[in-house]
């Protein structure tokens, strides 16, 4: 029987045949030559079928290649396309999803415009408006927009002027976990064969608090389970030793900040210490975030532990580097979110062997809470 011509097939059936047709190699685990017999096409022709479901899913196969040229679209039509998509999401257009795919656009537009354009249109005229496809940025519905905008209007910069009447320091306080466990992702294998990932069953976690000022300070302590009141309490009384003047400390809602036993430590402090919280979900507001960040884009996450390799070491060391970079320190202030607490008179001036000589005072561990450990910038350190 001669194979039947796909070109003469129309849109739909096509689409449904290379589901069909890939899905049986897949999933059933047919031959390719016997799957493309059954449907009466050349079998060389899933090949292509096969590699674009391995390059891009199931969504490739869906997509319908036009017959003849597509419609063009006008630029203020393009122009109304970035519009849709930059600052909103698709559920303020009706949609149940809350991320912008080429199939959601391509609706819109076939929608509100009557232009029929297949997938791969689409994702040209989205590159040619410079709208790639990203992670974003997670940001709870909780969020109150104008407790943030009062924060950066009229909050921080009263708190920035009363530190400066009183010869206060500002910083910023937040905490992070770190885990040993290698991220999930591609690994190289030969080609048929999918890699198994063998793990030791010994995880590994570690977390971490930390302090930091725009004039680069860094104050960090390792802590094993979750953060509590009385463990909050021994970190503040080591952030607080040695230090004769007043101090603001900017901080998140978590209970442990709010509780009994941290406000009667801050109260018996007679004003030397005081806590001020964040607007409610506004982790971008807090420059220590970028600690965190920096921490898991260039540190323990990025160096895979070796056999019988304690992380919590090669936490508490990547902690001391930042500790002895101020000026990188100073840069996580830099960042567009947080550039409002930013000391730009400190940020642009010249650091050059500012404290190449200046040895760390060792970690030392909690005798209260044993799982507590500090880390203690020397004196040369400090503004």
């Amino acid at each position: 029987m001669a194979a039947i011509d796909g070109r003469t097939l129309d849109h739909k059936t096509l689409e449904h045949i290379r589901i069909q047709a890939v899905r049986r190699v897949i999933e059933d685990k047919e031959k390719p030559s016997e799957v493309m017999k059954s449907f009466g096409l050349c079998r060389t022709t899933i090949y292509p079928w096969l590699h674009e479901f391995k390059e891009r899913g199931w969504d490739a196969l869906a997509e319908s290649i036009a017959q003849g040229p597509e419609p063009k679209m006008a630029d203020k039509q393009k122009e109304r396309v970035k519009r849709w998509i930059l600052g909103k999401d698709p559920r303020q257009y009706g949609f149940d999803f809350g991320l912008w795919t080429r199939r959601i656009v391509q609706q819109m537009i076939r929608d509100k415009m009557g232009i029929e354009l297949c997938l791969t249109s689409v994702g040209k005229l989205l590159a040619s408006l410079d709208i790639t496809p990203q992670k974003p940025l997670r940001r709870a519905y909780e969020r109150d927009p104008k407790a943030v905008q009062f924060w950066l209007d009229e909050t921080y910069p009263t708190l920035k002027k009363q530190a400066k009447k009183l010869g206060a320091k500002i910083f910023f306080l937040d905490e992070a976990g770190f885990q040993s466990d290698p991220p999930l992702g591609r690994t190289y294998g030969l080609k048929g064969k999918t890699p198994v990932l063998k793990t030791s069953g010994q995880r590994q976690s570690i977390n971490v608090i930390s302090a930091v000022n725009a004039r680069g300070e860094f104050w960090a302590a390792t802590y094993d389970g979750k953060l509590n009141a009385e463990s909050f309490v021994l970190f503040l009384r080591n952030f607080m030793k040695g230090r004769s003047g007043k101090v603001f400390l900017v901080l998140d809602g978590h209970p442990a900040h709010k509780a009994k036993v941290v406000k009667s430590y801050v109260g018996s402090l007679k004003g030397r210490l005081e806590l001020h919280p964040l607007p409610t979900y506004a982790p971008d507001l807090n420059p220590d975030e970028f600690v965190w960040s920096y921490m898991k884009n260039n540190g323990v996450s990025k160096k895979p532990l070796k056999k019988n390799e304690s992380l919590r070491k090669r936490v508490e060391e990547d902690l001391i580097k930042i500790q002895l970079d101020r000026p990188l320190v100073r840069s996580f202030f830099g960042e567009k979110s947080v550039a409002y607490a930013a000391d730009w008179a400190v940020y642009l001036k010249s650091f050059v062997g500012e404290w190449t000589k200046s040895p760390l005072q060792n970690t030392g561990r909690c005798t209260k809470v044993p799982s507590l450990r500090w880390l203690l910038c020397p004196r040369v350190l400090s503004s």
